[in-house]
């Protein structure tokens, strides 16, 4: 009975919290441009205008298959989202060479962390990605999703047990290499933009912790829109490798065999620009999401840390900061 009172008066566990709101918000307000920029990635896709693109699945699908595929990263967000600002926090404090356990961690332990944290959370983040691209890609493959002649999928659940029934671990896997590949070092320009960003829009904010809610959307966003930028041909490929529904032993065999051969071929076949196909969307997307994830994390946690008389937000959260002598 005393588990949840207990847990919120712990720092981690009212970081948990805020970080579960603020990845729910994030799957929440960009979910729809997510849809837009898996889809405009596919070479099978005719259309290559993001609104065209909105007209045509509305009018063919209806809107709710904007949303198709959106239990799967909902349902894993606040799992995900924690682990991802509570081992920031643990690596930045790690890799932060300082003895004064009073500042926040330098911009070089930031970007250390965040490229830490990228490729860890890669093992949590692949599967889901797995079933949520499948989820959103049943109706450009022509029919079902196994091309077995089955009805579509309708729960990411039920695509993850064909999945794994059909490849096993590895299926379920399948995409893990580039997802770490993209991920490290997007998160490392992910923290690392945030943390300057609202520094220079409000200045001594990092130890003071009291940043307007603008400053935190547009830090947050211009953090999300740096991330993508460095890494969005490797989301390409990345999209195109989970989206194969044929397995390496299949007959024919999937068109891509690796991330080096996807790479060639989708150049060979549709230039360079492919690389950089649907990053309008993904932009417009990443500043949204990711103003409203750094936005309910801050405002979330500033009410957890009230509503349990802890002092203020900074002196708490500094506790995150200090080194075990």
């Amino acid at each position: 009975m005393d588990f949840w009172p207990e847990y919120l008066a712990n720092s981690w566990g009212r970081e948990f919290i805020a970080g579960g709101f603020g990845g729910a918000a994030g799957v929440i307000s960009g979910y729809p441009l997510d849809t837009l920029r898996i889809r405009l990635q596919q070479p099978s896709n005719p259309t290559r205008s993001a609104v065209g693109l909105l007209r045509r699945i509305v009018a063919s699908e209806g809107a709710s298959a904007l949303y198709r595929g959106m239990g799967a990263p909902l349902a894993s967000v606040t799992f995900q989202n924690a682990l991802v600002f509570q081992t920031y926090a643990v690596l930045s404090r790690a890799f932060d060479s300082s003895t004064n356990n009073i500042n926040p961690p330098s911009y070089k332990s930031v970007a250390l962390a965040g490229f830490g944290t990228g490729a860890l959370q890669s093992f949590l983040l692949s599967p889901v990605e797995l079933v949520k691209i499948r989820l959103q890609l049943q109706q450009t493959t022509g029919g079902s999703p196994n091309h077995h002649g089955n009805d579509h999928w309708r729960s990411p659940t039920s695509m993850a047990k064909y999945i794994f029934r059909r490849e096993g671990v590895r299926g379920i896997f399948r995409g893990l290499n580039i997802t770490a590949l993209r991920d490290a070092p997007a998160h490392g320009f992910y923290f690392w933009t945030y943390e300057y960003t609202r520094e220079q829009l409000h200045p001594g904010c990092r130890k003071s912790g009291q940043e307007s809610l603008n400053t935190m959307l547009v830090a947050g966003g211009l953090a999300g829109v740096a991330s993508w930028l460095c890494c969005y041909p490797l989301d390409v490929v990345k999209t195109r490798l989970q989206s194969q529904v044929q397995s390496p032993w299949d007959n024919p065999p999937p068109k891509y065999r690796g991330i080096i051969d996807c790479f060639r071929k989708s150049v060979q076949e549709e230039g360079f620009r492919v690389l950089w196909r649907g990053l309008g969307t993904a932009i417009v997307r990443a500043f949204v999401v990711n103003g409203a994830i750094f936005a309910a994390y801050e405002v979330s946690l500033r009410c957890l840390f009230t509503n349990n008389n802890h002092g203020s937000i900074q002196a708490e959260k500094n506790r995150l900061w200090e080194k075990p002598v």
